[in-house]
């Protein structure tokens, strides 16, 4: 019986195939740097079982965050507010042409609900309808990279 022959395929850059180590040698960094900046949330390696792999795009992602923070001196917490308002390559001065075919790009902003200062009861109402924004943008480039 012949055997089946299986296609060799390049590995995408979305596919996480670095463990931690690694993914700390390529960047020259320490692994508790990866560490820490998946607790801040700059990063989201994926989890196999207990252990963080990461692809060329989270690669490239943690180089921008490392230009951002020791080229430009951004703070992490000032860079995770500054996330929270503009895409990644407004922060970077990308060109559109490079941002355009970035794998790595970021871009958490989401418009922010209108209310009126020191309402407490408008402020819950506000950060309810955001939540509920993000949920539904993250739900829609769930189904755009499936489909």
């Amino acid at each position: 019986m012949a055997r089946k022959k299986t296609e060799i395929q390049a590995v995408r850059p979305d596919v996480a195939v670095y463990p931690i180590g690694v993914a700390a040698k390529l960047l020259n960094v320490h692994p508790r740097t990866l560490r820490i900046y998946e607790k801040e949330g700059l990063i989201k390696p994926t989890h196999l079982g207990n252990r963080r792999m990461f692809s060329a795009d989270d690669i490239q992602w943690i180089n921008c965050i490392r230009r951002f923070i020791h080229e430009e001196g951004i703070s992490i917490p000032g860079l995770k507010k500054l996330l929270e308002f503009v895409p990644c390559w407004e922060i970077a001065d990308c060109p559109a042409d490079v941002h355009e075919c970035c794998g790595a790009k970021v871009d958490r902003s989401v418009p922010r609900s209108p209310h009126r200062v020191g309402d407490v009861a408008a402020r819950k109402v506000a950060k309810a309808k955001d939540v509920e924004k993000r949920k539904t943008a993250a739900q829609k480039k769930k189904h755009q990279s499936i489909g």
